[in-house]
C-alpha cells in the first residue's frame, strides 16, 4: 500500500464525503440580490428640479417623456437638449404639484406622458429586500461561523454522530519502538501483534487468531500512548486515536453512532489499529449508582459501551482490526470487556527501574549539549519512581535552567537543580523569614536527617536547606535512595515514621514546643501507622487481618474504603496506630538527645550556610549515635522507656546555657 504525503507527520484526517447542506452558496446569491436591489432602488430617483423650471422646459420642447407617479414626477430630457452629449439620459423628479392643468400643459406642448407602475417601478422589490436580506445575511453569517468552529463545511447536525478520531495513515505516527525505553516486558508483548499486523498469513495459515483487544494498564506517564503508536508505526498501518470521553455526548445516541462509525471505518482501511485512551472514561462497570438514578448521562455512556462490546464481538478477530486501549484505572473496568474475545490480552506498563530510566534518560538527551560531567547512571540512581513522562520534564526542566544561566552546556548541576524544583518545588527568593522562624526551620530539617542517618532502608541524605520552596515548604531535607525497592519490611516502615517526626522531635528536644510546620509530617506518619495495621497486618494484637480494600492502585493520595468493623475493633486499630506512632516519635525523641551537641552544631551550620550538602554534610551525620535500645525497638516495636518528657525537661536543665549562648550568636 502506497504511503501518502504528509508534511512533519502531520494527523491526516480522513472522512467519507457526505452531502450536507452547504452554506456557502448562500453569500453569492445574497450579493446578486444586493446588487439587484441596488439597481432597482436607483429606479425612481434623479436630480431634483423644481416645477417652474419643469413648466419652462416643457414650453421650449425639451422634454421627451414624462411618468406621473403617486408621489413624484419624472421626466427625461430629449437628447439635443442635454448639455453634455457623452452623459447617458438624465432623470428629473420632483413631487407633484397642486396643478389640474399639467395634462393640458404636455398635451399641448405633443409631450409623451404615462402613468407610474404600482409601487414606484421596482419599489414593491427593494421594500420586500429590505425585510428580507437583513435576518437572511445574519443568519448566513451565524451559520458559517459555526460550522467554521466545527471545522468543516459539512453540517455539525449532519456530522454530530461521526466518529472524531484522529486518522493517521501509514508509517505517519512518527514513534517506533526505538523512541521508546523502559518499558521492555511490554514492548516484547506488543511486538507480537506488529508481527501478526505484518504477516498475518503466518499466524492464520496455522488457525490462529490473533487477539482482537490489547489492554495497557500502567500510571500516568508510563508510556502507554507511545507504545500504542509504536505498534502503528513499526506495523506501518493506519492508527485511529481517540479518546474515551469523546465518545460521550449530552444527546443519548450519539456515542453509539461513533463507535459504530469508527469501526466501519476502521474495517474499510483493514489492516489498521484503533486506539483509545482513557478507556475508563467509556468502559467503566454498569450498574453503578448512576444507573439507579436513571441519570441521562448514565444511559448515554451505558449505550456507549454497549456498542462497543458489540462491535468488538463483530468483526472477525482475523480481519486486521485491532483495538488498543489504556487506562490507569483497571479495577472501574465492566468486566465485560475484560473477558476473552474483547480485551483478551492485559499488558502492564509500569514505572521504570534503574536501568529502564536510564534507557529512558539516553532517549530524551541526543537533541540537548551535554557537559561532560554529566552522569546518566546517577541521575537514573537519584530518580527511583519516576515514569518515562517524569524524565523528560527532568531533561527539558535542566535544558531550560542551562539557558536560563547562559550556559554553553547542561551541566549535572542543572540537572541536581531541576531535580530538586520538581521534587521541592520553585525556590522562594521572595520569602524572607524571621530569624526565630529561621532558626525553628533548621532545627526541624537537622532532626530529619540524623533521625534518617540511622533508619535502615532510608537512603542517603543528600542535602538540608533551609531556603524555602514550593507552596509552604520553608525548608526540606533530600534523601534519595540508593537503589531501587518493591519490597519494604517492617523495621523499614518504623523507620520510615520516626524520619517523618524527626523534626517535631527536634522542635521539642531544643525548644520545649512545637510549632505548625510539622503537620504534613504527622499526617504520612499517621497514615502509613495505619496502612501498617490494616492493610499490611503488621499488629501483633490484631494479626494479619486485612481491615482496608486497596483500591485506585495506580492514583496515590486516596484512602482506601475500610471494611465494615465493630466499635471494639475500630478502638483496637486506633489504639495500634497510637502506639506505633508514638514509639517512633520517641525513638526519634531519644537519638536527638542522644547526639544533642551534634544536633547544635549542624543547625547552626545550616544556619550560617544556609544549605549543607556533599562532604562536610557527610561527615556529620556519619557522627551520629543510635541510643541503647534502638535496635530492639526495630525487630519489636517496643520500648524499655516510655517516660521521655522528663528526659527531654532533663536535657534542657543539664544544657541552659549552652542555649542561650547559640540564641545569641543566631540573634
Amino acid at each position: 500500500m502506497p504511503k501518502e504525503n504528509s508534511k512533519n507527520n502531520q494527523i491526516s484526517q480522513q472522512e467519507p464525503k457526505q452531502r450536507g447542506f452547504n452554506g456557502s452558496w448562500l453569500f453569492p446569491i445574497i450579493a446578486l440580490a444586493l446588487l439587484i436591489g441596488s439597481i432597482f432602488a436607483d429606479v425612481g430617483e434623479g436630480e431634483e428640479v423644481s416645477y417652474s423650471q419643469f413648466i419652462e422646459q416643457v414650453e421650449n420642447n425639451k422634454v421627451e417623456e414624462v411618468i406621473i407617479g403617486e408621489e413624484r414626477i419624472e421626466y427625461t430630457l430629449k437628447p439635443d437638449a442635454v448639455e453634455d452629449a457623452e452623459e447617458p439620459v438624465v432623470r428629473y423628479t420632483f413631487a407633484i404639484p397642486n396643478d389640474a392643468n399639467l395634462t393640458e400643459i404636455l398635451e399641448a406642448n405633443d409631450v409623451e406622458y404615462r402613468g407610474a407602475p404600482n409601487g414606484n417601478g421596482a419599489g414593491w422589490l427593494v421594500g420586500a429586500l429590505s425585510w428580507i436580506l437583513p435576518p437572511l445575511l445574519f443568519f448566513s453569517i451565524a451559520y458559517f461561523l459555526f460550522n467554521r468552529a466545527q471545522g468543516g463545511a459539512s453540517s455539525p447536525l449532519m456530522s454530530v454522530g461521526k466518529s472524531k478520531a484522529r486518522i493517521y495513515s501509514e508509517g505517519d505516527t512518527g514513534c517506533t519502538f526505538k523512541d521508546i525505553a523502559g518499558v521492555d516486558e511490554a514492548q516484547e508483548e506488543l511486538q507480537e501483534v506488529v508481527d501478526y499486523l505484518k504477516n498475518a498469513d503466518k499466524y492464520s495459515r496455522l488457525g490462529a487468531k490473533i487477539p482482537k483487544g490489547v489492554l495497557l494498564v500502567g500510571p500516568p506517564g508510563t508510556g502507554k500512548t507511545l507504545l500504542a503508536k509504536a505498534v502503528a508505526g513499526e506495523a506501518n498501518v493506519p492508527f485511529f486515536s481517540i479518546s474515551g470521553s469523546e465518545f460521550i455526548e449530552m444527546f443519548v445516541g450519539v456515542g453509539a453512532s461513533r463507535v459504530r462509525d469508527l469501526f466501519q471505518q476502521a474495517q474499510e482501511q483493514a489492516p489498521c489499529i484503533i486506539f483509545i485512551d482513557e478507556l475508563d472514561a467509556l468502559g467503566k462497570s454498569r450498574g453503578g449508582s448512576g444507573a439507579m438514578t436513571g441519570g441521562g448521562g448514565n444511559d448515554e455512556q451505558e449505550q456507549t459501551l454497549n456498542q462497543l462490546l458489540n462491535e468488538m464481538d463483530g468483526f472477525d478477530a482475523n480481519k486486521g482490526v485491532i483495538v488498543l486501549a489504556a487506562t490507569n484505572r483497571p479495577e472501574v473496568l465492566d468486566p465485560a470487556l475484560q473477558r476473552p474475545g474483547r480485551f483478551d490480552r492485559q499488558v502492564s506498563v509500569d514505572r521504570p527501574d534503574k536501568k529502564g530510566r536510564k534507557a529512558v534518560l539516553e532517549v530524551h538527551v541526543p537533541e540537548i549539549k551535554l557537559a561532560q560531567d554529566v552522569d546518566l547512571s546517577v541521575i537514573a540512581a537519584r530518580t527511583p519512581g519516576f515514569a518515562g513522562a517524569d524524565l523528560a520534564n527532568l531533561v527539558n526542566e535542566a535544558a531550560l535552567l542551562a539557558a536560563r544561566k547562559n550556559h554553553e552546556y547542561v551541566t549535572m548541576d542543572d540537572f541536581e537543580e531541576a531535580l530538586e524544583r520538581i521534587i521541592a518545588g520553585l525556590e522562594k527568593k521572595s520569602r524572607v523569614l524571621q530569624d526565630e522562624e529561621r532558626k525553628t526551620v533548621a532545627y526541624h530539617e537537622v532532626g530529619h536527617a540524623m533521625v534518617g542517618a540511622l533508619m535502615p532502608g532510608s537512603g542517603r541524605v543528600e542535602k538540608i536547606s533551609i531556603v524555602p520552596r514550593g507552596a509552604g515548604a520553608l525548608g526540606y531535607t533530600l534523601q534519595l535512595p540508593e537503589e531501587d525497592r518493591f519490597l519494604i519490611a517492617e523495621d523499614e516502615i518504623r523507620g520510615r515514621i520516626a524520619i517523618m517526626l524527626g523534626g517535631r522531635s527536634a522542635e521539642e528536644v531544643v525548644f520545649g514546643k512545637v510549632s505548625t510546620g510539622a503537620s504534613d509530617d504527622i499526617q504520612k506518619a499517621t497514615d502509613l501507622a495505619e496502612r501498617c495495621v490494616t492493610l499490611y497486618g503488621m499488629s501483633n494484637r490484631l494479626g494479619p487481618i486485612a481491615f482496608e480494600k486497596p483500591q485506585q492502585q495506580y492514583i496515590p493520595g486516596l484512602s482506601s474504603p475500610r471494611r465494615s468493623v465493630g466499635p471494639e475493633v475500630t478502638a483496637a486499630i486506633d489504639e495500634e496506630v497510637k502506639a506505633i506512632v508514638e514509639t517512633a516519635h520517641t525513638m526519634a525523641q531519644k537519638i536527638l538527645k542522644e547526639n544533642f551537641e551534634l544536633l547544635e552544631e549542624t543547625a547552626q551550620s545550616l544556619l550560617e550556610e544556609e544549605v549543607l550538602e556533599g562532604s562536610d554534610l557527610t561527615e556529620k551525620l556519619d557522627q551520629v549515635k543510635a541510643p541503647a535500645d534502638f535496635e530492639q525497638w526495630l525487630k519489636t516495636g517496643q520500648l524499655s522507656e516510655i517516660d521521655l518528657d522528663s528526659a527531654v525537661s532533663d536535657n534542657h536543665q543539664t544544657n541552659p546555657e549552652k542555649s542561650m549562648v547559640n540564641d545569641s550568636k543566631q540573634n
